[in-house]
């Protein structure tokens, strides 16, 4: 080390111009010595960079397109019927409106057939953004007697532009393929691909005859100057009970902006978590390097340097090289997200290519520096106060390691970590809780490794030298074992989580969906020809089982005592679970309690009843409103208010992919207003058959009528369910790696005191397969113990991940979670003699000269 000041100045302490000289002149232009810290600041400050700047753009394009992703500034939606001439008066008075609806429909050519979303538009449409078609044209409403067409119906039915097509009973030509559609993220999910056609078509299909299921969306541009969200207001009072629902512009896909709010802060709290993992990892490399520098440290204490002038100069070392690793973290961060934005451009509003979010990469920055402060501060601090006799005997008198005077930084560092994470946090209970869980997790895993070296200090002494060997150096004075339970305790808990999780979800899928969901789904079957339906089925696939269901929209007005019930539209938000309230619902009846419903409370209807209108309602639903039986339920069926009394309450099979409705009525509330059925078939299921016959009978039966086939939909689903358990581990992969860095930091922070015992264990005779068995027994102790332990702390949390998250069952395959932490544990003993190896071709007298 070579000292730029003389040793008097040192006398008066240094300033920190004088330190940062000496810092920079004893700092490696590699960061030799402290790049474990460069390494764990780079995983965790790239991780919540990626994910900030991710969130942050797809939010961003959320606002800025949301008149151009809503396709207005408003838009009204409304069920089985289209809005009335005093609601489109109103919505005229304050700018151009542009009416359409949403039918899902069957469209053929030929022998194929296949479902798709009807987008009936007006010549208004788009009133915001461009529709152009695949090959580049910009369009609008196609002509009469026209479709545009998706990509994906086009191949499946092997149609081209001009090319025909039937949809109900008319007839349509391609006009051209779907290419760029503005208002696309706002529409939610459909039951095929778009197809976009005149606004007089489905009239002319007889597909909004009455009864018939489908969805109008009305969207103004306000001209004005009213604000969206007060003519929602004033139309939202003035139409209280016509069943309306209304977007505004600012949130115009509160579905996408839930999922990305949702995740960003479930990943925004995985990379936290590997930050702090990875901060275990930062303490242990920096007291590795402190130990390394320890003769510079006793060289500057002869020689007069202070205490303060110790930590500044190492504080500047530290510092420095913890910057630039956040430096490095963001960069890598930053280039990571063009990957992310080609992946997720197609479902979400973010532009493909490199994110810039000044926001986003200050506040991982800040995560990861003041996590620096929290691990890095107690070992400088503890340098501070080395005597410089003692440091040249503590390889075999260990110093006190005082912790009083870090926890100003500590506290300082922890405080700026909640503030930044709860700050701006969209679930502040969420995020408070995960802070509390880690701290919980953390403050176990100490205790515990304190508690595992107090007793390998207690029990009685093995007569194997080996054991008794490992067990001393668990127990020995400078042990590193709390660092390395805690390392341990970290990664294994990761590789248990991830695997109970994965194998829990493959294990519902697997269970619930061949077994209950159905092969098909009619909609739109007109009440006469059931006869027909069952007749047909049965001579194609004998041995199917139909059941039909009345299908109406309405939507809940009020709710509770007569007396005095609660108006929905009064409530400025909705209890939390309460979705149901949310608009129009499903609405059905019958005379028997729907197959996978269980009755929890009161009675059911007798079959023909005629008196009071009654329902019965989920009891989820009943205990978040706190209703009873005899309460009432008011309701908007095509614009018309009508009451029903509580009768009972039910317990319903969600897991089931029949018909689950909240509400079902007693036949006499419903069965007058105009309506549809619903249908579902369920083949044998020992029956193996081609279901293209029946698909294409069943299209030329009912024309008007829309069959979806649900293996598709299961493909979609399970693929959408592959692609969140693929982010969930390539998220939680950054935890694991900083997992392994913390495992790696804490041989790291031991690797003087064992290259000590080493070598006088090779001056006295022990050979290196005796020393190999000795690290491998040690290692081997803790692992199994630990394993233990992560098996019950990894299982409870993805008990909780998969209950309370997900609300599936928990299934775990057991076999492949010990598998895996028996992987986990093979990989912690395979660290452990790599870092040993090189330690055994040390040479004992080179080495004894050394300490």
């Amino acid at each position: 080390m070579v000292l730029s000041h003389d040793p008097a100045s040192l006398m008066n302490g240094l300033n920190w111009t004088a330190a940062w000289r000496i810092a920079r002149r004893d700092l490696h232009r590699r960061f030799r010595g402290l790049r474990l810290l460069l390494v764990c600041l780079l995983l965790g400050v790239g991780a919540l960079a990626a994910i900030g700047s991710l969130t942050g753009a797809i939010r961003s394009e959320l606002v800025s397109q949301g008149q151009e992703i809503l396709g207005g500034d408003l838009q009204v939606e409304v069920w089985q019927r289209p809005l009335r001439e005093a609601e489109i008066a109103f919505l005229e008075r304050h700018g151009t409106v542009s009416r359409g609806f949403r039918i899902p429909a069957m469209v053929t050519a030929g022998d194929l057939a296949a479902p798709v979303e009807m987008k009936a538009v007006d010549r208004n449409w788009p009133l915001y953004g461009v529709f152009i078609l695949q090959d580049g044209r910009e369009a609008a409403a196609p002509p009469s007697g026209t479709t545009w067409l998706s990509k994906d119906t086009s191949e499946r039915l092997n149609l081209t532009t001009g090319d025909r097509l039937k949809v109900g009973s008319v007839s349509l030509t391609v006009g051209g393929i779907i290419g760029s559609e503005p208002d696309r993220l706002s529409e939610g999910f459909s039951l095929g691909p778009t197809m976009i056609v005149s606004i007089d078509t489905p009239e002319a299909a007889g597909l909004t005859a009455p009864g018939a299921f489908y969805e109008t969306k009305t969207r103004l541009r306000i001209e004005d100057g009213t604000s969206a969200q007060a003519l929602q207001e004033n139309a939202a009072q003035r139409f209280a009970n016509e069943g309306l629902e209304f977007k505004t512009s600012d949130r115009a896909s509160p579905g996408a902006e839930r999922f990305v709010s949702q995740m960003g802060e479930f990943l925004t709290l995985v990379g936290l978590a590997a930050l702090v993992i990875a901060g275990i990892g930062i303490g242990g490399g920096v007291s590795s390097y402190l130990e390394a520098r320890r003769s510079s440290i006793a060289t500057l204490k002869i020689l007069g340097a202070t205490s303060r002038d110790i930590a500044r100069i190492y504080a500047l070392q530290v510092g420095v090289a913890a910057l630039t690793g956040a430096v490095i973290g963001l960069i890598a961060g930053m280039l990571v997200t063009p990957l992310l934005t080609q992946a997720l451009s197609a479902v979400l509003p973010v532009k493909s290519g490199l994110l810039f979010d000044p926001v986003a990469l200050l506040r991982a920055a800040a995560f990861g520096m003041l996590v620096a402060l929290i691990f890095a501060a107690p070992p400088i601090l503890r340098a501070r106060h080395y005597p410089a006799m003692a440091l040249m005997r503590e390889r075999v008198a260990p110093l006190t390691r005082a912790w009083r005077p870090a926890i100003i930084p500590v506290a300082f560092g922890l405080a700026g970590i909640v503030a930044l994470a709860l700050i701006g946090s969209p679930q502040m209970l969420l995020s408070g809780g995960f802070l509390l869980g880690a701290a919980a997790l953390l403050g176990l895993l100490a205790v515990l490794g304190r508690a595992i070296r107090s007793l390998a200090a207690r029990l009685p002494r093995p007569k194997s030298p080996v054991l008794r060997a490992a067990l001393a150096n668990i127990h020995r004075p400078g042990a590193s074992t709390p660092a390395l339970v805690t390392a341990l305790g970290f990664g294994l808990s990761a590789f248990v989580l991830l695997a109970a999780v994965q194998t829990s979800l493959d294990a519902n899928i697997a269970r619930t969906v061949p077994a209950q969901a159905p092969d098909y789904f009619m909609l739109d079957l007109p009440r006469d020809k059931v006869a027909e339906l069952t007749q047909m089925v049965e001579s194609e696939v004998p041995g199917t089982t139909i059941r039909t269901v009345p299908t109406l929209r309405g939507a809940i007005l009020a709710y509770g005592p007569e007396s005095h019930p609660t108006l929905v539209s009064e409530l400025e938000e909705l209890p939390e679970g309460a979705w149901a309230l949310r608009g129009e619902r499903g609405l059905t009846y019958s005379a028997d309690i729907p197959p996978g419903n269980v009755l929890t409370e009161g009675k059911w209807w007798p079959e023909n009843y005629a008196g009071e209108p009654l329902v019965s309602v989920d009891e989820e639903l009943a205990g978040i409103l706190d209703l009873k039986p005899g309460d009432i339920i008011r309701y908007s069926l095509l614009g018309t208010e009508r009451q029903a009394r509580i009768a009972n309450f039910r317990r319903i099979d969600w897991e089931s992919m029949g018909f689950n409705n909240v509400f079902v009525f007693s036949p006499n509330a419903l069965e007058d207003a105009p309506h549809n059925l619903a249908a579902t078939l369920d083949f044998p299921p020992e029956e193996t058959h081609d279901s293209g016959p029946l698909l294409r009978k069943l299209v030329a039966a009912f024309p008007a009528s829309s069959v979806i086939e649900v293996g598709p939909l299961l493909e979609e689903a399970r693929t959408i369910l592959d692609q969140v358990g693929m982010a969930i581990l390539a998220a939680a992969s950054v935890a694991v790696l900083a997992g392994i860095a913390v495992l790696l930091g804490a041989l790291a922070a031991a690797r003087a005191a064992r290259r000590y015992d080493t070598v006088i264990l090779r001056v006295l005779g022990a050979s290196r397969r005796q020393l190999i068995l000795m690290q491998l027994t040690e290692f081997g102790l803790l692992a199994v113990i630990l394993g233990l332990v992560a098996l019950a702390l990894g299982s409870a949390m993805g008990w909780l991940v998969i209950t309370q998250l997900f609300g599936f069952d928990w299934l775990p395959d057991w076999p492949r979670v010990l598998a895996v932490l028996g992987s986990g544990v093979a990989l912690v003993l395979a660290f452990a003699l790599g870092t040993s190896l090189p330690l055994l071709r040390s040479k004992p007298a080179q080495a004894l000269r050394s300490l």
